[in-house]
This record gives structure tokens, sequence and C-alpha cells, in this order.
């Protein structure tokens, strides 16, 4: 029987038949799961096969391979922040499956071109699938609808739709994009920001602002949009999804929003689960995002949130840059943090040891739900037998050093740079294939590209 010594040297025989021992499955009970041909064939207490690869994953937790719905590749334009492939490289040392890729590349993904030109490289690339997000409006100006129906026809099948980094402010066009994507159940994605009450904002607006003399950016400017859309979704009766909510006051909107039968959905990022606007103090830009780091009443508030369903899912906004446009006066840096490879031990750290969450409820929130929301179809699926086998193997007793110089991602801007997080991916089995072994880049799924 072959065993995890093939970690070690960086491959292994792609026989297609994996047997994953002692796994704790949602960390609920010990099982052995075994994988043929991309599917979980058999999942049991013991399984004794003796023509399969052996992944030793005692103590380690089994989850369904993750989704994120937020998440920044930066091509066609940007290669010099990222690429799709560093990008899903990350993914899957993060233990992602799936990656939802945001708009704003140049040329911006609002036509039917670019976007299956991001999914063709997702294919090509073979570390995780990566499903295009379509932009609301043409080059993200907030003025015209863009050609929301033919990305949806698309080769990409899109269905999420957003103008991510700024926001649909027109509430017109806010409507008619929600009566538009309601033809094909989609969803419009919104970043959450009135433009006029946020010019020139450097940081969250309240005492730690005022002490440093810079131009805040005030929490009314992320509820009064989310307040407004809550309400034409309801007219409308469409999808809504509020990007990155950030503020106490935005939770308290959704929860009502949900409690009167609105149809919305919201995340939360790991950053702002864990982080404050007074890290701004240092006035080091790699802690420049937006929206902006908020106070820790706000960050408890997110943490509550997502334990009782408020908040729907975690995702990363993974928004990597080079290193100039971080290294630089705090007025003059870009607004974004790297995410994909820390997210999961920050969910460990903010929500599972604290007892706000159990394994199961992860596997929810970074998973399940957020494929739910985009529609993906054949992500997101329980561990079982007869579904996909996209999965992830998480040691929570494991600590890891935070060093960015050593991560996939061209992006070197992780606020978590020196921190000591709890936990560590040890697999990632995208269809069937391991792309992560022992906490190591293998090979891309050999179906993709050809390879």
């Amino acid at each position: 029987m072959n065993t995890q010594n093939v970690e070690s040297s960086g491959s292994h025989p792609d026989t297609g038949r994996w047997l994953i021992k002692g796994a704790d499955l949602l960390g609920e009970k010990r099982v052995d799961i075994l994988v043929v041909d991309g599917v979980i064939a058999a999942i049991d207490a013991e399984i004794t096969d003796a023509e399969v690869t052996t992944v030793d994953a005692a103590g380690q937790i089994a989850l369904p391979g993750l989704v994120d719905i937020h998440t920044h590749l930066r091509e066609p334009g940007r290669e010099d922040a990222e690429t799709v492939e560093t990008g899903t490289r990350a993914a899957a040392k993060g233990g992602y499956t799936a990656v939802f890729a945001m708009a704003n590349s140049n040329p911006v993904a609002d036509t039917a071109g670019v976007v299956e030109q991001v999914w063709g490289l997702g294919r090509d690339s073979g570390w995780t699938q990566v499903q295009p997000v379509g932009a609301v409006t043409v080059g993200l100006e907030g003025k015209q609808l863009s050609e929301i129906g033919a990305m949806a026809e698309s080769r990409a099948q899109v269905r999420v739709f957003s103008d991510d980094g700024k926001c649909v402010h027109d509430p017109l066009l806010m409507r008619r994009a929600l009566e538009y994507v309601k033809t094909f159940d989609g969803v419009v994605a919104q970043h959450s920001q009135e433009p006029r009450l946020t010019e020139g904002a450097q940081m969250n607006e309240g005492a730690v602002s005022a002490d440093l003399g810079l131009t805040g950016w005030p929490a009314v400017a992320e509820e009064s949009i989310i307040a407004r859309d809550v309400l034409l979704a309801q007219h409308v009766g469409s999808r809504v999804h509020i990007c990155h909510l950030s503020t106490k006051g935005s939770v308290e909107l959704v929860r009502g929003a949900k409690e009167r039968g609105i149809d919305v959905t919201a995340e939360a990022t790991p950053h702002h689960l864990l982080l404050t606007d007074e890290l701004v103090r240092t006035f080091d830009p790699v802690y420049k995002v937006n929206p902006p780091l908020r106070t820790d009443d706000d960050v408890q508030a997110l943490r509550a949130a997502v334990a009782d369903g408020t908040i729907d899912v975690v995702g990363t906004d993974h928004a990597p840059h080079p290193t100039e446009d971080k290294e630089c006066e705090w007025t003059c840096a870009a607004m974004g943090m790297t995410g994909l490879e820390t997210a999961l031990s920050v969910v460990q750290h903010t929500l599972v040891d604290t007892g706000a969450v159990t394994w199961r409820d992860v596997a929810r929130i970074m998973s399940a739900t957020p494929a739910r929301i985009g529609r993906l179809e054949g992500q997101g699926r329980p561990l079982e037998v007869g579904e996909p086998a996209n999965i992830v193997l998480f040691d929570p007793a494991a600590e890891t050093l935070v060093d960015p110089e050593n991560h996939e991602s061209k992006g070197r801007n992780s606020p978590y740079r020196g921190l000591t997080l709890p936990g560590a991916v040890r697999a990632t089995f995208f269809a069937g294939h391991p792309v992560v072994l022992g906490g190591t880049l293998m090979r891309p799924h050999p179906a993709a590209g050809g390879r």
C-alpha cells in the first residue's frame, strides 16, 4: 500500500484512488474516507483497500473544500499584483476548491468575452475552480448596466454580479440590476459605500481618526446603502448580497431585513472579525482597507452575527497589491489585504476557539452557503458518499507563524505578518485530486489544460 511519504517528495502516483485515514469528520467523529475517480466512494470507521494511496489524517478536521465568494485575482490587466495562476495556488494552500473572481480587472469583467477569459484561465490553472463575477455596470462607472444577460448565458454562466471596489450608488440602476438578475436567479453583491459620505476617507470615522487627523469613513455610509438595497430587493422580489459587512449597525439592518423575509445575505471578512482601527495608529498601510477596520464593538457584533446566522458567510476579500502600492505614505497607499492563505486559521481563532461556532458551522459559512449564494454546482457539497471529492484536511492543533514572503500569492500585504495563528491546512483535494499534501503544493488537477 502507498503511504503518505509521497507528500514530502512533491510527487505521487495518479491512481485516482485515495484513502484518507483517521480524519475527524466536521470535528465530530473519526472516519476513513475513500476517494475514487473524483468522487467520495465510501466513508466508514475503518476502510481497508490495497489499491490506494493512503493519507494519514489523524488529528485533522475533514471539511468540504472551502468556497470564497469574494476574491480579487487581478487578471487580466494587473498581473503585477496577482494572476489567476498565483491566486488559485494561494487558494489551494488555504483549503479552497472554488473562488469567485471579482470583476474589477482591466479590462473590467463587464462582457461575456472577459468573464469567459477569466473562466478559461481558471480551468487551465487547475488549482481550484474559478467562477467569474460580472460587473453590474459598464467599466464599474455606475452609469449604464453591463452585458448582464450575455454574461449569464456565457460558458462562465455568471450568477453573481458586483461593482465591488465601487458602490452601485444610483438607486434606479440598482433596481434595474435586481430586476434583471431575478430572471435567471442571479444575485447582486453590493459594495455598500455611499460615495459622497466617504470622499477622501482614509479610515474608520471615530475616536482614532480624530486623534490621528485622518478623514473618517463613517459607519452610516455603509448602513444607508444597506438600508436602501434591502428595501429595493424587497420591492423587486430579488436577491441581494452585502459584501464585507463591517459595522454593528449593518448587522442590525440585515437582521431586521431577514426577520421581514427579505432575501438578503451578507458576508464578513476574516480581518473584520479580528482587527480594529486601533492598528491604524501605527500608520502601517497594510492596515488600510475598504471598508476600513472598525471598532472593537463592531468586531464583537460581527462575531455574534456569524454565530447566530445573521451573517451568512465569511469571504476573504483577498486583495493583493504590488509592494510599491503598500510600502508608501498612508494617504497614498492602496486599500486591501491578502487573505486566502490565512482565512481558516483566523476563523478558528476568532470563532471556533472562542466557542462561537463549531466545525460543522465552519463548513456551512465557508463552503455550503457561499456555493449556494453563487449557485455553484458541485461545490460546497456535504462530505457524503457519491458527492464530489472536494475536501480540505485541517490540523487545528498546529501553529503557523505568518510570513507573507512564503505565501503563494504575489501580494505580500498580509495584516497578520509576524503573528502566530492556530491551525494549518494539511491537504486540499480538488475534484478528487490532491493539489496540496502535507501542507505543500503538489500538482494542479491533471484534467486542467491537458496536464
